[in-house]
């Protein structure tokens, strides 16, 4: 019989590692404070980004940064209220974007890429949720060839690390793919083999459902406490529950946790937002991103989804749904014939680490603990992978890939 495991997080990667291992032979239940899905899992832009291997913190970041982060309404935003909070995560973002920091952290993305890319067509296959893929592509877009050129570096370490991708030099060539552009795109990178969910929250309550059929447990608990090296779960109603391991996987509140354990993780939110339009919006062939905006464009069920940029505030203040606005004014600029109107807002966290590398391994001072998060906006395109890691881990067996870069205690050290 297999060991009995308590999993905090009911996300996509708590939904999904407590799906591995159960088939596994565990015994698992998912604990979570809201719900299934109830958080980023939910209002995100429902793409598999497995071609994303870049950190967001790269060389000559902060010369563009200060720039970003003093327009409260652009692509990166810092309220100067949090800046003192954040002085120390800002600061291991900067030494992130060192070109050795940088270029290890490269290898490590497109590593835990490529195992989630197949753990993923894996997962959906062996659940019967094939239906829930769209494989329609993805256009980055450039406004002149100044832009396209400063982008092609990227593109070339994609191809490096095995993304298929074409360039396009054209207003023309890119109507092709996508018609009703604005004529200011005259440039952009393709990437054919880009897979979008049907909807993520979808995705994740379609997992749920067969995990609990499959007899796991899913409960609404807020932990308030762990004890006995992780194995002793307190939670806000005063209940106990005890397992032989416990997962940490419970996105931009799991920092809060560890600490539990006597370990300090630099995990802030990237607080994103979006506006869901609904049917009849735009005709969408393709996911669109506009890199040098902050966002994308993305059907979501039967709508389209119009979100990204990336706010620096912490789990506390409240949101600025200004941002939403902005994004869905400069998306009617970029797409005419946009209809704008019955959009519904939302504003979620995405749990972020400085060097952009989630946090998976044991947790250093309880054995019988691991951690899966710190994914930041990639947590979905992960999810799979990180819960075949998860349940190596746990099971004791060699994993897919070196762990080291993702280890828990990475940040001892500044330099």
């Amino acid at each position: 019989m297999g060991a009995s495991v308590i999993v905090i997080g009911a996300g996509v990667v708590g939904i999904s590692t407590a799906l591995a291992l159960q088939s596994r032979g565990h015994q698992v239940t998912v604990l979570d404070r809201s719900g299934v899905a109830a958080e980023a899992s939910a209002g995100n832009a429902g793409a598999l980004a497995f071609a994303d291997i870049e950190p967001l913190a790269t060389p000559g970041i902060l010369k563009k940064a200060p720039k970003w982060l003093l327009d409260p309404l652009g692509p990166l935003s810092l309220p100067m209220g949090y800046a003192p909070q954040i002085a120390p995560w800002m600061l291991r973002f900067w030494r992130a974007s060192w070109r050795d920091r940088y270029t290890t952290g490269v290898s490590a993305q497109a590593a835990l890429m490529h195992l989630s890319r197949q753990a993923f067509l894996d997962l959906a296959r062996g659940q019967g949720m094939q239906d829930q893929l769209r494989h329609e592509g993805q256009l980055q877009l450039y406004e002149g060839e100044a832009q396209f050129r400063a982008a092609l570096p990227g593109w070339a370490l994609r191809g490096s690390h095995g993304v298929d991708y074409q360039l396009l030099d054209s207003a023309g060539a890119i109507a092709e793919i996508q018609p009703g552009l604005d004529a200011r795109f005259t440039h952009a990178g393709y990437t054919p083999g880009w897979i979008n969910l049907w909807d993520p929250k979808v995705w994740v309550e379609g997992l749920a459902a067969r995990f609990v059929a499959q007899g796991g447990v899913i409960e609404v608990a807020e932990v308030t406490g762990l004890s006995d090296g992780g194995t002793l779960v307190l939670c806000a109603d005063g209940s106990r529950r005890t397992c032989d391991h416990l997962v940490i996987c419970a996105g931009a509140w799991s920092h809060h946790l560890a600490r539990m354990l006597g370990d300090k993780i630099p995990l802030e939110t990237e607080r994103g937002y979006n506006t869901t339009l609904p049917a009849g919006a735009f005709d969408l062939k393709t996911h669109v991103t506009f890199p040098n905006h902050g966002f994308v464009v993305t059907k979501i069920g039967t709508g389209l989804r119009v979100g990204g940029a990336v706010e620096l505030a912490g789990l506390k203040r409240a949101p600025n749904y200004r941002r939403s606005e902005i994004l869905l004014e400069k998306a009617a600029t970029f797409l005419p014939g946009l209809q704008t109107t019955g959009g519904t807002q939302w504003m979620g966290y995405r749990p972020s680490c400085p060097d952009s590398l989630p946090v998976i391994g044991p947790a250093p001072n309880a054995r019988h603990v691991t951690y899966a998060f710190g994914h930041g906006h990639l947590g979905l395109t992960q999810s799979a992978g990180t819960a075949q890691l998860v349940a190596d881990l746990v099971d004791r067996k060699p994993a897919n890939l070196d762990l080291t870069p993702y280890r828990a205690d990475r940040f001892k050290t500044f330099f």
